[in-house]
């Protein structure tokens, strides 16, 4: 059956503010090119989105011309603000932005061993009050966090991890209390191969694998461009995946003994120090990291070879159960190993895998899962605000 005519004004809104998002500020002109609507349907949209207070006048296209038809419309980019967080062990970082995901400001702020829960939970609360107040947020409308550990996929929800602090989970109530603001919480590997694949090396991509390579050692999962979260939310925990050269098995509640024994930040750390490599890690850097950016600076082949076999591990046993096409190695190591650990992988999984398999270095690295949280954020302010006009 035909549409109702509010159903097709609300899909040609939807189309005009989705183009608006992908192309910038548009003419009157340009949406008619481009959306298909007869000059009187545009005229008319533009109006409604004016009325909403979702676009506005930001300019006129061209220096030569002048009137109606050159005034350039775009998204109202303070209707909404945003956050997003970085929840890792021993630190927060959050960025506030407006409803296009622009920047607006940045902090970061450790957190020692030694904070108690609550007090953890104030400061990280704080840290997000003092930022979105430096970047002129008076009220934040979605808030995207990104933090270690299992979702759980019917309720959202951030889940008991044994080994991860249990302000964590405290964090994401105190904020949707404190602020007040829709929080959404996701796995940080899931985020970070969100980014990746929106502004980063899986950006051609519709089927592939991300293998984080940080202080732990995960995978998140994207097939026909959806990303898989799994029964219980654990797809992608390889870092329980046994594997040889470990000396043991991983169990229910610790993961020592499996992938996360070859590849996480303290297995690699010792394998550089196996082969006599020192370097100073810059601030906020990962040790294990710098470690291994300074091979790849000074061409350190025995340790990059040896780095490559224990991630080829991981990678040709993801290729194996999915046959993904692409795997990316992100995280701060894979970040650090760039393309020449990448190749060296590519290599290795081709040797020990008939499934052909692509490798590629992470563009974004550590920074990939506090952009996959302001995408988060970004998509659902956008999703309602453009829904509805509200």
């Amino acid at each position: 059956m035909p549409a109702s005519p509010s159903t097709a004004r609300a899909i040609n809104d939807r189309l005009a503010l989705r183009l608006l998002q992908r192309e910038g500020p548009l003419t009157a002109g340009r949406l008619k090119e481009l959306t298909g609507l007869s000059r009187p349907s545009v005229a008319d949209l533009v109006e409604r989105l004016r009325d909403a207070g979702l676009i506005t006048v930001v300019g006129e296209a061209g220096e030569r011309r002048r009137g109606p038809n050159a005034r350039l419309y775009g998204i109202v980019a303070d209707r909404a603000h945003l956050a997003a967080l970085d929840v890792r062990t021993e630190s927060v970082a959050v960025v506030v932005a407006d409803l296009l995901g622009r920047p607006l400001a940045e902090a970061s702020l450790p957190m020692g061993d030694g904070t108690g829960t609550g007090r953890a939970v104030e400061r990280a609360v704080a840290l997000v009050e003092r930022t979105a107040g430096a970047g002129g947020a008076t009220r934040l409308h979605t808030v995207g966090v990104g933090a270690p550990g299992l979702i759980d996929p019917a309720t959202g929800d951030l889940r008991d991890s044994a080994g991860l602090p249990a302000w964590h989970r405290r964090l994401v109530a105190a904020l949707t209390e404190r602020l007040p603001a829709r929080v959404l919480v996701e796995n940080e590997t899931n985020l970070a191969a969100r980014a990746e694949q929106r502004d980063g090396a899986a950006h051609d991509q519709d089927t592939f694998v991300l293998l984080w390579l940080g202080a732990g050692a995960g995978a998140a999962v994207v097939l026909d461009g959806v990303l898989r979260r799994g029964a219980s939310g654990g797809a992608g925990e390889i870092g329980f995946l046994p594997v040889p050269g470990t000396g043991g098995l991983p169990t229910a509640t610790a993961c020592d003994g499996g992938f996360h024994s070859l590849a996480g930040s303290a297995a690699v750390a010792d394998l550089a120090a196996d082969h006599g490599l020192k370097a100073e890690p810059e601030p906020g850097e990962l040790p294990a990291a710098a470690l291994v950016r300074h091979a790849v600076d000074t061409g350190h082949a025995p340790f990059l070879a040896a780095l490559a076999d224990r991630v080829a591990i991981g990678a040709a046993s993801v290729a194996a159960v999915l046959d993904p096409g692409c795997v990316v190695l992100g995280g701060e190591l894979g970040r650090a190993g760039g393309e020449a650990l990448a190749a060296r992988v590519a290599e290795r999984v081709a040797a020990m895998s008939p499934l052909p398999t692509e490798v590629r270095a992470s563009a974004l690295g550590g920074a990939a899962v506090l952009r996959g949280a302001l995408l988060t954020a970004r998509d659902a302010a956008q999703e309602e605000l453009f829904a509805t006009g509200a």
